[in-house]
């Protein structure tokens, strides 16, 4: 459903509420039925509220978000069902009624749907379980790649960068021109724990209230990775997060030396910029599922996120020469 796509940077809440305006449509029509003694009975309600979540997930949202992000969705849609169709014990009774007659088959009919799920539902399960297990022989449509190469420009808040060439603003000297060494000299030591180099002086420590220029830029990415970042990449960047888990692949690893440190800052820039759905083709199927942080952070603010992980790991960014 590419006609109507969702409005960038209030893609969620515009998600949530048109779901939850079609819910409260269904719900009062289905209550105006009930009271002309023509509703649907509570279970197939329940049924149909939840299919058509699903079915709004996976058509309606584009670009389309990955089967995992969907399964959290109806976990949550699913939970949110039963304790609407259990909120008295009349209607869980009402609920439960169908489930019951079929499992006890008090009918013809009933002993019919029994049988035949006796059997469906053991062929579908072993079907899936021989397709999951089963070899393909047949080449991938395109080569993947774990880091896809970058465009040769992005667009990022209306201004357009030349990925070649553009520079981390951030990234200066106390003379505010870009300086590689500079700030190599103020990265922390790659060592147990990551330990700075001197946590008294203001130079190497960004939480030194003293802290000025490439140090304080990198406190104030700091900050903006702990607000937004660490839920899925972990507090010590190694791809551990809260979440981290509940996602397939998981987030990247920044402190594997197979990721940023290979990477030029403006690489890191753009896949921050555009999240998994700003992927080219050899990245997919999903090969990641970070949001477009650009709906979220300007400028500025990645380029900051961006300086922050390679202090923090004590990496260096790759750079031409």
């Amino acid at each position: 459903m590419t006609w109507l796509k969702l409005v960038e940077g209030y893609m969620p809440m515009q998600m949530i509420s048109e779901l939850g305006l079609s819910i409260l449509v269904f719900v009062l029509v289905n209550w105006a039925l009930h009271r002309s003694g023509m509703g649907i009975p509570k279970f197939w309600a329940g049924v149909g509220v939840f299919v058509f979540i699903q079915l709004y997930l996976k058509y309606r949202i584009y670009p389309p978000i990955p089967f995992s992000v969907r399964a959290i969705y109806g976990t949550v849609s699913a939970c949110g069902i039963f304790m609407w169709v259990s909120g008295s014990e009349k209607e869980w009774q009402e609920f439960k009624r169908p489930i019951l007659n079929v499992m006890d088959g008090i009918t013809n009919f009933h002993q019919s749907v029994r049988t035949a799920m006796l059997v469906v539902i053991p062929l579908a399960l072993g079907g899936f379980a021989y397709s999951s297990f089963l070899p393909s022989f047949e080449e991938p449509i395109e080569l993947r790649t774990v880091h896809p190469a970058p465009p040769a420009t992005t667009k990022v808040h209306g201004k357009t960068f030349v990925l070649q060439v553009v520079e981390n603003p951030y990234r200066v000297n106390a003379d505010g021109d870009y300086d590689q060494g500079y700030t190599d000299a103020r990265i922390v030591e790659q060592a147990m724990g990551r330990l700075m180099k001197d946590v008294n002086d203001p130079n190497y420590n960004p939480w030194d209230p003293n802290a000025d220029g490439y140090i304080k830029y990198v406190r104030e990415g700091g900050e903006i990775f702990f607000q937004n970042c660490h839920f899925c990449h972990g507090d010590n960047l190694n791809g551990r997060g809260l979440w981290a888990y509940a996602f397939n692949p998981i987030p990247a690893n920044f402190t594997d030396a197979g990721t940023i440190a290979q990477l030029q800052e403006t690489f890191v820039f753009w896949r921050v910029s555009k999240g998994g759905i700003g992927l080219p083709g050899e990245g997919f199927p999903w090969a990641s599922v970070m949001p477009p942080w650009e709906q979220h952070l300007t400028v500025d603010e990645i380029w900051k996120v961006v300086m922050f992980e390679y202090w923090h790991t004590g990496y260096y960014p790759r750079t031409w020469d």
